[in-house]
């Protein structure tokens, strides 16, 4: 699912205008009438109080819109206009005609005003501010937001949680609603998953207003969202007459004196991807361990008894993934370097091999091209340096990815693939995968994918996918707490079987809204 940047968006709205021939205000109406609809659907009628809070723009003019289905299907609503600008839309006003044409008289609310009373069990619409905000809210606005949350009501944003920006990090946290659910206009927005903005959403829903399928499919978008939906066409069906040969041998190089654990993890979960072989290449201290803990591998041993101080094998694999529990000292950092001066397979990259590459930023050269990095938070911050908010993040990254040809992991809640210019943010997984070796895990995945023959960019971004759906499947019987990486792997065949089942919808009848006039 493509993620539109506010621009986009208002260029959709123009194409679809001019391509339909409808108007902006018809337009409106339309979003009016989704949210009417998904309001109605749960509420059927309930006389709870809903109070809902119109900005003078656009997004104010949908609260406004709503306000009189409301009304005219009977709800007990109280309407507040939020008079933060003596400019206001056109179809803000349009729709404010209409409302007090069916005698419904808001209350306009300015900077001295007594704020009205909310009852915790009421419900308030947020459509304060929209995705056109480029400014900070007023200081009376933002008391009023904090009088929204105090309230404890349920909180409804339309379109996005007001305050909240779409290509920047605000600088005020009291100037954000803080949504418990956000109905979005055709796609969600980027700021919904990362970190330091997807606070402001606890959950979110598309409401499909009609904008025009030709502008949605032909504009190209710099960040997807990824689900189900987006890896079935790339799912690699296994033929009847394949061996363990034809889907690819993977080789796992890492482990020293206690860390022989990480090996075996990513081993297994490579091994569960669907790797036709896995090797793993540790110190001689991990021989006992992985032939015990994971028959289905191989081992070869470095003649090191703690650590590896000499990548030396005489096996030929599809692909290599490298540097768990690989350890940094001096010896291993020769043998690593060494190891890339020779080799001439695809590269999975984690942990202490990002390390050394971090302190040894020429290595970078010797990477083939398109290999894959898997940084935690820390070892990303010392490949591409600080940054001072997500955006910056990003905008690293990216340069990072395009000046070294690589793919990059930004690891979190949703995790975003990074190649090129462009973003692939994961909507899988959850806190429990916040536990020692899920990282061990994904390494493995995504090494299993590229062994059989996904491409560099496929195989991480469905690996990420696989990852995070067995941490969402093991997560049911174990809850957050008790989550484990071994758990997950467990669950990876699961998740590929998943990914053809198809759940049976709920069916629901539409209610049709009130007219326009």
């Amino acid at each position: 699912m493509k993620l539109f940047t506010a621009q986009q968006i208002y260029a959709a709205d123009k194409f679809t205008i001019e391509k339909q021939q409808i108007t902006s205000d018809q337009l409106m109406e339309r979003a009016a009438i989704q949210i009417f609809n998904w309001i109605h659907k749960r509420m059927q009628g309930a006389q709870v109080k809903i109070h809902l809070f119109c900005g003078i723009g656009n997004n104010g003019g949908d609260g406004i819109a709503l306000a009189r289905h409301l009304q005219e299907h009977g709800y007990n609503i109280a309407v507040y206009v939020v008079n933060y600008s003596k400019t206001r839309s056109k179809d803000f006003l349009i729709n404010l005609e209409r409302l007090k044409d069916r005698k419904v008289w808001p209350e306009f609310l300015e900077s001295d005003d007594t704020l009205p009373q909310i009852g915790r069990d009421d419900i308030i619409v947020d459509a304060i501010f929209g995705i056109g905000l480029n400014r900070p809210p007023d200081k009376w606005v933002m008391k009023l937001m904090e009088h929204l949350h105090e309230s404890e009501a349920f909180i409804l944003s339309v379109d996005i949680p007001s305050g909240l920006f779409t290509d920047k990090i605000p600088a005020n946290p009291s100037g954000i609603i803080k949504s418990n659910y956000v109905l979005s206009f055709q796609a969600p927005k980027l700021v919904f998953f990362m970190p330091e903005t997807g606070i402001y959403v606890n959950q979110w829903e598309i409401l499909d207003i009609g904008l025009d399928p030709e502008f949605l499919m032909t504009n190209e978008t710099e960040y997807e969202l990824i689900g189900k939906n987006e890896m079935l066409p790339l799912y690699k069906p296994r033929e009847k007459y394949s061996h363990k040969g034809t889907h690819g041998h993977s080789l796992i190089i890492g482990g020293s004196h206690g860390k022989i654990g990480a090996v075996i993890l990513a081993s297994k979960a490579c091994l569960h991807s669907g790797s036709g072989l896995v090797t793993a290449y540790v110190p001689e201290c991990g021989y006992l361990s992985l032939q015990t803990a994971l028959p289905e591998a191989m081992v070869i041993t470095d003649t090191n008894e703690r650590t590896i101080g000499k990548i030396d094998f005489n096996i030929d694999p599809s692909v290599v993934g490298v540097g768990i529990g690989l350890g940094t000292n001096t010896e291993t950092v020769k043998a690593f370097c060494d190891f890339l001066k020779k080799n001439k397979v695809p590269l999975v990259i984690d942990a202490d091999a990002l390390n050394i590459i971090s302190g040894n930023k020429e290595f970078l050269k010797m990477l083939p091209k398109q290999s894959i990095l898997t940084p935690h938070p820390k070892e990303l911050e010392r490949l591409v340096g600080k940054w001072k908010d997500d955006f910056d993040k990003l905008k690293k990254v990216k340069t990072f990815s395009k000046k070294h040809d690589c793919i990059v992991l930004i690891k979190g809640a949703h995790t975003i693939t990074v190649y090129d210019e462009k973003g692939y943010v994961n909507m899988t997984g959850n806190p429990g995968m916040a536990t020692a070796g899920t990282g061990d895990i994904l390494t493995g995945i995504i090494t299993g994918l590229v062994a059989q023959g996904y491409e560099p960019l496929n195989a991480a971004v469905f690996g990420v996918y696989l990852h995070g759906r067995a941490g969402d499947i093991a997560v049911e019987y174990t809850g957050y707490q008790s989550l484990t990486a071994s758990a997950v792997i467990e669950s990876i065949g699961k998740a590929y079987i998943d990914l053809f089942e198809i759940p049976e919808a709920p069916r629901q009848e539409e209610v049709p809204a009130g007219s326009e006039e």
